[in-house]
C-alpha cells in the first residue's frame, strides 16, 4: 500500500486499487463465482450447511453466497492471495483474520439494490469485534463493469469518520431500496455522494464505518463482486485465519464461528 492510497484510504473511508487482478486472474476467478452461482440455483431457495449460505430469491435470483470456499475449495487460494496481505500488511500487521467471504450478484432490474448502511451494523455480538475503525478492512473485487447503470456502489467520503451511525438498525438493506431520506436522518448531505465506479480486476477497499449502498442493474450485463473482509487477528475472536506470520493459512477441517450463531447446535445442511 503506497503512501498515497493510505492516506486517500484515511482521509475519505474507501480506496480504489486499478488492476488489483490481472485479466486471467480474473476470468479464473468468474469461472468459479458461476459454479457458485449455478450451485445455489439448483437448490432453488434459500440454503445453509454450516457457515455455507446461498441467498436464493424469488424466480431463482441468487442475491449472495456467504463461505462458498467450503463448497469450492478452489477459491481458498483466492481469498489467502497474498497480494491481499501485501495490499494490507501496512495497515492491518501480517496476522490476519477473515469475517467476510462473499459473492454478490445484482440482477438487471429492480429488488437487488442495497440501502444505504453501513457494514458496522453487521459486526455482532460487539465484544468479539473490537477497534472497528483501525483493525478491520473491506475489500470488494469487481468481475464485471461496476458503474452507474450497473448498479455500483455510491458512497459518502469521510463518512467513517463518524462512527457507528446506528442507521435502521434491526431492518434488511439487501433488497429495500436507496432512499436518500436515510442520508438525511443521519444527518449526511445526499449531494456528498459520490460513484465508486470499478472495471473488472479493481480492487475497492473500505472502513466499516463508510455509509454505502448500490441501486438496481440497468446494465444489460452481469454485475458481480467478490467480497473478503479481513481482520487483525488481535482485535476478533471469530472469523478463519487467512494469514498467519506473513504466511497463507488453509481452512481449518471444520469451520470456525463467525457470524452464524447456530453454527454448533445446526451446522448440518438444512432450509434456514
Amino acid at each position: 500500500m503506497t503512501g498515497d492510497l493510505e492516506a486517500r484510504y484515511r482521509r475519505d473511508g474507501y480506496a480504489v486499487v486499478r488492476g488489483f487482478f490481472p485479466p486471467e486472474d480474473v476470468s479464473a476467478l468468474a469461472a468459479l463465482v458461476d459454479e457458485v452461482e449455478a450451485a445455489a440455483r439448483a437448490h432453488g431457495r434459500p440454503f445453509r450447511h454450516g457457515n455455507l449460505f446461498y441467498d436464493v430469491r424469488a424466480g431463482g435470483h441468487v442475491a449472495m453466497a456467504q463461505w462458498p470456499v467450503w463448497h469450492f475449495p478452489a477459491l481458498d487460494a483466492f481469498r489467502t492471495d497474498r497480494r491481499f496481505l501485501a495490499l494490507l500488511q501496512t495497515l492491518l500487521g501480517p496476522d490476519l483474520k477473515q469475517i467476510i467471504h462473499q459473492i454478490h450478484w445484482k440482477p438487471q432490474g429492480p429488488g437487488a439494490d442495497f440501502a444505504w448502511h453501513q457494514d458496522s451494523r453487521s459486526r455482532r455480538p460487539r465484544a468479539a469485534f473490537r477497534n472497528l475503525g483501525e483493525a478491520y478492512v473491506q475489500t470488494g473485487l469487481a468481475l464485471d463493469p461496476h458503474d452507474e447503470a450497473s448498479g455500483c456502489l455510491r458512497v459518502i467520503p469521510g463518512s467513517h469518520h463518524l462512527g457507528d451511525l446506528r442507521m435502521r438498525e434491526g431492518e434488511a438493506v439487501l433488497g429495500r431500496a436507496v432512499d436518500d431520506a436515510d442520508l438525511v436522518a443521519a444527518g449526511l448531505d445526499p449531494s456528498s455522494a459520490r460513484l465508486l465506479e470499478l472495471e473488472p480486476g479493481d480492487l475497492a477497499l473500505w472502513s466499516p464505518f463508510l455509509v454505502h449502498a448500490s441501486g438496481p442493474n440497468r446494465s444489460h450485463h452481469k454485475r458481480r463482486l467478490f467480497l473478503n473482509g479481513y481482520v487483525r487477528a488481535g482485535d476478533c475472536d471469530r472469523g478463519e485465519w487467512a494469514f498467519r506470520g506473513g504466511e497463507p493459512v488453509a481452512l481449518p477441517a471444520q469451520p470456525s464461528l463467525v457470524h452464524y450463531e447456530g453454527l454448533h447446535a445446526r451446522p448440518e445442511p438444512h432450509d434456514p
